[in-house]
């Protein structure tokens, strides 16, 4: 079989010069001459040179470790037998790595491990694709003379309890390689090698299964593993893989590269692939193993029709069911006027999928009723970034948290949500970064091994602006403003303005301190700490944005940012972590009803001229309707048709039975997905999406990083969701005539300045590219506003805490705050069609002991959560997670439907859905409520909707 695997030289590259200077070594390896940088092992070198030097501990993905002892070679006028791995290059340095002597102790070292080990080559599941075996062919082992009288750990049982991988003590050989990718790469430090001598053996946690271990799944140690001691159960039934794919996975927004191995046509393993910019080589266990929801058997490949929501889904053609889609919205705004229907794009699909829908409703709809998700999560980000900064994104890269000295982590949970970025993370703060953490609940990131945060600020939900502003008090009322950067890049009399609202005596910590409940001697250390801690890095999330205040809180946390000199440069930056896979791709893409792509306001004559020339259509002036506007003017009559493409409202947005009765007002809703999601209940066409795995295009993450999104297999449902619109298009009479997605981004770059030098042949070329991609950038901008902001000067904006009118009382005495787990993803439509389900199969509320007692409610007990909007039902954990007043739970469950409690409240510039503050009630229940019982039966009937289906005739 031929070899797929990534190049492997051994050990890492050296670290870079703090200087930048890079000082190098030559020396000579079995006779040849190679120059290599300072500080490279003899291993690299030799790999670099050609010359491969046996191991079995060493990967350059781990530091070096030294113990296999197979990787042995000579160096002149040095006694003994050095590894290379743990050698580093010398100046003049002559080492042989091909002896007599060698060669007898490398055989002789194979023939212990070997001696030990199970001879099951031709049925073991690693068979040409196990480092032990290759090095047992390249030391020349032929025979062991050892026999099997005395002790092995052959018998060792095998732990299988993992889902995703098996664990196979009996084939171990104590590299350490598991550990260590546990420790150096994940950090959660689940592994260890326990007992001495003979008796060591790898285990987990206390010595448990890996399943209930403190193992997080993120299968380093499986990619680690030189054996099949560590090996995935894919490879196991289906055999090892013949060929790689290099694509980007569709979960949250880091943008994890991976290469996807195949055997024929069917998907073995997800590999992270080493050059990706974004993971570095590593992976979770939502992108590394959670992709079989793409062959559910739950998945919908034909499309359907219907009359009527409450009539049976009858099977068509694609011929009929675009036709169908076509008809019903030329009759809507035939009927009703254009501005009649509209549509949501999606932050799961492809830019080009995504600029397609948005080209669909403006050109072919007549409109400017286009949203997207970033409406309820990471709009305010775009508002208040663009405000202060001038741009709608991010201002680093991942890597550049390496170089961070002070991380301040607000409203954010990047364990959970962002795992392979918080692995960075994690490793800078065992480096010796300091982390400041704001957030009502206690985030795993807190307390880590080897870490802990300098200052948890558990404030009250609805707060954010109270804390950042008396944070930004004790900056300019205690000197610690960069008055200097303030002066070169800033707006002076806005800062002037902003520092006089601020230094006010009412809006110090002292005075906030009852309001937030976070100690005022605590705010005050905090931001010192961030003021004077070196370079300062703030990443933040939908504990941001999700508020009443969220564009304020932006803004609040861009002036601190400003302040403080911490732009604009390695290791500092204002850093929006992003919940979806292209949900920074989509608002790129002009997807709200008042930008076209590049974030470019409909109204401008000159940039609406621009796309009226390449599109032929004169093009709608007048900003569109916001989601919940669509929904709104549903309920009046006035909104009649939508196009959803991969979006599920009905779950992710607020206040459920609003959105029911949205959609349930419409004369036509189309949804285009791979299930039949909640949405889809109220749907009168489904037209069957395909998976990332079986499309070409382009994802942009949260570092506004563009990767390539390559075709693994072909679409189960015969068309890639780009395809799908086209289709609709065409049968509005648009008359598009795109043949691959790179044609798309053509036009794309062609209409949009900031991706202009963004083509497919550069990001093969490049591997990814960080828009802005200019003249100026022409291979991209991995770090924002390095000489200037891009407004030009930095805009200081006074933000006034405001309180939430979401208020608590007597009879809602509890705030309610929501989140992620790690193991499932958004509404759960594809991590619940996975085995991660092993890890969380429902939501529950976490509640502190002291609200828990007062009710009479246990760990486990069924309790209602009530508020003004609704309720539901669900299991309560009792926690010190949380303070006494918080509740929280997440909202990946549809039995649960935690957005049935959500209510109506928004941010007030962006309609910004306000998930994080519910008042609420909890109480004890018997089980589920009487909507959740119904639910259940729909969803029954939704997943045997193939025997409901009437053929087509």
């Amino acid at each position: 079989m031929a070899w797929i695997g990534e190049l492997d030289l051994g050990t890492p590259a050296p670290p870079p010069s703090p200087a930048g200077v890079v000082a190098t070594v030559t020396l000579h390896i079995d006779g040849r001459a190679i120059t290599v940088d300072a500080g490279t092992s003899v291993m690299r070198a030799a790999a670099l040179a050609g010359t491969s030097i046996p191991r079995l501990c060493a990967t350059d993905s781990l530091d070096s470790f030294g113990s296999c002892r197979l990787c042995l070679v000579e160096i002149e006028g040095r006694g003994g037998y050095p590894a290379s791995c743990t050698t580093p290059v010398a100046q003049g340095m002559v080492v042989h790595t091909q002896t007599d002597a060698l060669a007898k102790l490398r055989r002789g070292v194979m023939e212990l491990y070997i001696s030990d080990h199970p001879l099951d080559c031709l049925t073991c599941a690693a068979n040409d694709d196990c480092e032990l075996q290759d090095m047992a062919g390249a030391v020349g082992l032929r025979d062991v003379r050892y026999d099997d009288r005395g002790a092995t750990h052959l018998d060792c049982n095998k732990d299988e309890t993992n889902p995703y991988f098996t664990f196979d003590p009996s084939k171990c050989i104590l590299c350490s390689r598991c550990v260590r990718a546990c420790d150096e790469v994940q950090g959660t430090f689940a592994l260890t090698i326990q007992g001495r001598g003979f008796g060591s053996k790898v285990a987990a946690g206390q010595d448990e299964p890996f399943l209930t271990s403190e193992c997080v799944s993120c299968g380093a140690c499986v990619q680690a593993c030189p054996t099949a001691t560590l090996v995935e159960k894919s490879v196991i039934e289906i055999g090892t893989p013949e060929r790689a794919v290099v694509t980007t996975c569709a979960y949250c927004g880091v943008g994890c590269t991976f290469r996807a191995e195949m055997r024929g046509e069917q998907l073995v393993r997800m590999v992270p692939w080493k050059d990706g910019k974004a993971n570095r080589g590593h992976s979770c266990v939502k992108g590394r193993f959670a992709w079989g929801y793409a062959n559910h058997r739950e998945r919908i490949l034909k499309p359907m029709i219907r009359e009527r929501v409450d009539m049976p889904w009858r099977e068509v053609s694609w011929d009929e069911a675009i036709a169908h889609t076509a008809a019903e919205f030329r009759r809507i705004q035939a009927a009703h006027g254009r501005r009649a229907i509209g549509g949501i794009t999606s932050s799961r699909c492809t830019n080009e999928e995504t600029f397609l829908v948005q080209k669909l409703i403006r050109q072919g709809f007549g409109n400017n009723n286009v949203d997207t998700c970033a409406r309820v999560c990471h709009s305010p980000t775009g508002y208040g970034l663009k405000t202060t900064f001038g741009t709608s994104a991010g201002t680093q890269d991942f890597d550049s948290v390496m170089a961070a000295d002070v991380i301040l982590v607000i409203g954010a949970n990047p364990t959970d949500g962002h795992p392979v970025f918080a692995s960075r993370m994690k490793k800078r703060l065992r480096q010796g970064a300091r982390l400041i953490v704001i957030d009502p609940r206690r985030i795993d990131i807190v307390h880590t091994p080897h870490s802990e945060a300098a200052f948890h600020l558990p404030l009250r939900p609805g707060t954010n602006v109270a804390v950042l502003t008396a944070m930004a008090h004790v900056i300019v009322t205690e000197g610690l403003a960069d008055e200097a950067y303030i002066r070169e890049r800033c707006d002076w009399d806005e800062y002037s303005a902003w520092a006089d609202f601020v230094s006010d005596p009412t809006r110090s910590p002292e005075a906030i301190e009852q309001l937030t409940n976070v100690p005022a001697a605590d705010v005050r250390a905090a931001a010192r700490l961030y003021a004077t801690g070196g370079n300062g890095a703030i990443y933040y999330g939908l504990g941001v944005t999700e508020h009443s205040q969220g564009s304020s809180t932006v803004m609040a946390i861009a002036n601190l940012a400003m302040a403080t000199g911490n732009i604009g440069r390695d290791g500092v930056g204002v850093n929006p972590l992003r919940g979806q896979n292209n949900v920074q791709g989509a608002c790129d893409m002009g997807s709200f009803p008042h930008e076209y792509s590049g974030y470019r306001h409909v109204s401008d004559d000159a940039t609406r001229t621009l796309f009226e020339q390449a599109w032929g259509v004169a093009l709608d002036p007048e900003p569109g309707l916001r989601i919940p506007n669509m929904l709104d003017a549903a309920t009046e009559g006035a909104f009649r048709g939508i196009f959803i493409q991969g979006e599920d409202i009905l779950q992710s947005d607020p206040n459920t039975h609003h959105v029911a009765a949205g959609l349930a007002a419409m004369d036509c809703v189309v949804v285009q997905d791979i299930f039949l999601n909640e949405t889809a209940n109220y749907a009168h066409v489904f037209l069957p999406g395909s998976t990332f795995l079986e499309k070409d295009g382009t994802f942009t993450n949260a570092e506004r990083r563009i990767q390539r999104v390559r075709k693994v297999m072909e679409p189960l449902n015969g068309f890639a969701d780009w395809e799908i619109v086209q289709q609709v298009a065409n049968a509005m009479g648009l008359g598009w005539s795109y043949t691959h997605p790179s044609e798309i981004m053509d036009e794309i770059a062609a209409l949009t300045p900031s991706f202009s030098h963004v083509s497919y042949d550069a990001l093969d070329r490049l591997g990814s590219v960080q828009w802005p991609a200019t003249d100026t950038a022409p291979e991209g901008t991995p770090i924002m506003h390095v000489d200037q902001f891009v407004r030009g000067r930095g805009h200081f904006v006074i933000t006034d805490y405001v309180p939430t009118d979401e208020k608590t009382g007597p009879r809602f005495p509890l705030l309610l705050t929501t989140g992620r787990i790690l193991s499932q993803y958004n509404v759960g439509a594809q991590t619940r069609r996975t085995a991660n389900t092993a890890w969380h199969k429902e939501d529950r509320l976490e509640m502190h002991s002291v609200d828990a007692e007062n009710r009479g409610i246990r760990d486990g007990d069924w309790v209602r959560l009530t508020s003004r909007a609704g309720e539901t039902a669900l299991r309560a954990t009792i926690t010190d997670r949380v303070a006494p007043g918080v509740v929280y739970t997440t909202f990946h469950h549809p039995t649960t439907q935690a957005n049935v409690v959500t209510t109506d409240y928004s941010d007030w510039a962006t309609n910004c859905p306000e998930y994080k503050v519910t008042a609420v009630q909890v109480s004890p229940s018997n089980g589920p409520s009487g909507w959740q019982t119904a639910y259940q039966d729909i969803a029954r009937r939704n997943r045997q909707i193939s025997r409901d289906l009437e053929p087509a005739e």
